[in-house]
């Protein structure tokens, strides 16, 4: 039995969210450089502006909030005049500062700042999941069978439970329980659901920090020993999305990083 060969990428519109920065901004130009038309989508009205210019043609930029529908909807609807919508990437999201259950002063761990951080995190990606899902099934399936990819973005906070991050733990944990339930509730649409577990990656963030700490991070990363890069990421997201037989996963990109406790 011959493999199933890889789709033409100039037939497969991306919608990128969280795509003005960071890890979104990598993945967006890197799916670009492949020859996918990319729709970003972000709150950031200016960084939006600036990739897009700085990308060329083929792209739609789109600001706008992944928790507010109409937002959401109307990124879903610039990548159909694209061409449709067959790869989406969620890379939205954020954390909240660290806080326990309950603090030393026997304060309760603030409800608005949790209730915040589930919704940008879990919210917003289960509400750009739900509308680019309705989008993917209405296209005609390829020779495989398949009409669209998904990439759900949660952290290795998902999975090391450290002091203080109550409210991103739990956020980036429902990412995990979101992925394998929507591979399979999808599955009949022809749509593939997988997520990235990225570890510390050398994001605008990281970069302001003071070199001293940086290098303190870089040298617990069991090897390579650094940070780890956006492209890496991107070339991860890239092979969920062009790896037919991949659904329901979580793959990790931490360079084999697991942290204590605290």
């Amino acid at each position: 039995m011959t493999a199933p060969t890889v789709p033409d990428p100039t037939n497969r519109v991306a919608l990128v969210t969280g795509a003005a920065s960071g890890l979104g901004e990598a993945t967006a130009r890197h799916l670009h450089a492949l020859g996918h038309p990319v729709v970003l989508f972000d709150l950031n009205a200016e960084g939006l502006d600036a990739v897009a210019a700085d990308l060329g043609d083929r792209v739609a930029a789109v600001a706008g909030s992944v928790i507010d529908a109409d937002d959401t909807q109307r990124a879903v609807d610039a990548a159909a005049d694209l061409g449709g919508l067959r790869i989406a990437v969620a890379c939205a999201g954020g954390g909240a500062p660290a806080s326990r259950v309950v603090d030393r002063k026997g304060n309760p761990h603030p409800l608005d700042s949790f209730t915040q951080t589930l919704d940008l995190n879990v919210v917003g990606t289960f509400n750009t999941l739900r509308l680019a899902a309705v989008a993917m099934s209405a296209l005609e399936p390829d020779p495989d069978g398949e009409r669209g990819a998904v990439v759900l973005v949660t952290s290795g906070a998902a999975f090391e439970g450290q002091i203080g991050q109550i409210a991103y733990g739990s956020a980036k944990s429902a990412l995990l329980g979101m992925t394998l339930i929507a591979a399979r509730d999808l599955s009949s649409q022809g749509i593939r659901v997988n997520a990235v577990a990225p570890g510390v990656m050398d994001t605008a963030g990281w970069a302001q920090a003071p070199a001293e700490l940086r290098d303190q991070l870089a040298a617990t990363v069991p090897f390579p020993h650094r940070l780890g890069h956006p492209d890496e990421f991107a070339r991860l997201v890239q092979h969920l999305v062009e790896n037919r037989y991949l659904n329901g996963h979580v793959a990790r990109i931490d360079g084999g990083l697991r942290f204590g406790p605290r």
